[in-house]
């Protein structure tokens, strides 16, 4: 069983960096990955201030892109980036052997950590979701960022699980898309976790109650804004946080509570000449000339378009 060093786990809350986005996956008309957008897009949101880039997430459309697709897509942002940012490579499913597979590959990448969510669909109870990610973690030779969100994954990691997950030597933060700021809170306290948020709406509360960063979505399209609101909170500077956080709710509702966030991201990212098209994968839908016309509006008023 391979495991982090000790070295290594007195440096946990820095593994990850602070400010990361979770990256779309631009694609051409057909629905092919578009390789030249991935590069320019990951060249552009560290520009914009991110330490670290989530890829193959549930944003970059994870559930409809091959093995193949993925390790490519790791190939081609670690080249990109080079050693400016961390590349965190997304191999969560729920089939625990196509999770190791997909661990073992990004590590053969280059990847340097690794973003596993909680078996999805299956709805396996507590003790059958840690067996998983400990099997992942004990192979991994990784450090493994927890992603916590039952919205989609149908199970939320309770307390119990994680404070026993926190015990092991790779497993060193969290991705908290569980909206319980209470219970979030509670957990920072008692274990060493690294909390990350992982919903944009609740990225300011997070913060303040001692999450180290943030795995955005906004990111995509305001990587600069959201660099800055991580880093307010980081200099103690409230007014200047809460002031940015004010800034950044219209867009976080704009991207986040009207289409998939894949897809608004996507649009907006077309629309600011960032991509060349908004293509989605079925079954998602790129956004259609009525959406397109909304997010063009409220990406004006945002500040985002002129």
């Amino acid at each position: 069983m391979a495991m982090m060093t000790d070295g290594d786990a007195l440096t946990a809350r820095q593994a990850f960096g602070s400010v990361g986005t979770a990256m779309v996956t631009p694609m051409d008309e057909s629905g092919e990955i578009d390789w030249a957008a991935v590069r320019a897009l990951a060249a552009r949101l560290v520009d914009g201030g991110n330490d670290f880039l989530a890829v193959s997430g549930t944003t970059g459309e994870s559930p409809t892109t091959s093995d193949d697709e993925k390790r490519r897509l790791l190939d081609a942002v670690l080249d990109e980036v080079g050693d400016r940012a961390r590349v965190i490579a997304g191999i969560g499913t729920n089939d625990t052997r196509h999770t190791l597979a997909l661990a073992a590959a990004a590590r053969e990448a280059g990847a340097n950590g690794l973003l596993l969510v909680s078996p999805y669909y299956s709805k396996p109870p507590q003790n059958a979701i840690a067996a998983h990610m400990r099997a992942v973690a004990d192979a991994a030779e990784l450090p493994i960022m927890l992603y916590d969100i039952p919205g989609r994954s149908g199970v939320a990691l309770a307390e119990d699980t994680l404070r026993d997950l926190a015990g092991h030597p790779n497993i060193l933060a969290v991705k908290d898309a569980k909206g319980d700021l209470e219970s979030s809170a509670r957990l920072m306290a008692e274990t060493d976790l690294a909390y990350y948020s992982g919903d944009d709406s609740l990225n300011l509360p997070l913060l303040a109650v001692g999450a180290v960063g943030v795995v955005s979505t906004i990111g995509n399209v305001a990587p600069e804004r959201v660099a800055a609101l991580v880093a307010a909170v980081q200099d103690n500077d409230l007014d200047t946080a809460r002031r940015l956080n004010a800034e950044l709710l219209p867009l976080i509702d704009t991207i986040m509570n009207h289409l998939p966030g894949a897809v608004s991201a996507k649009a907006a990212l077309e629309l600011m000449g960032v991509i060349p098209h908004r293509a989605d994968r079925l079954p998602l839908l790129p956004a259609d000339g009525e959406q397109l016309a909304f997010l063009r509006k409220r990406l004006t008023e945002s500040g985002i378009l002129s």
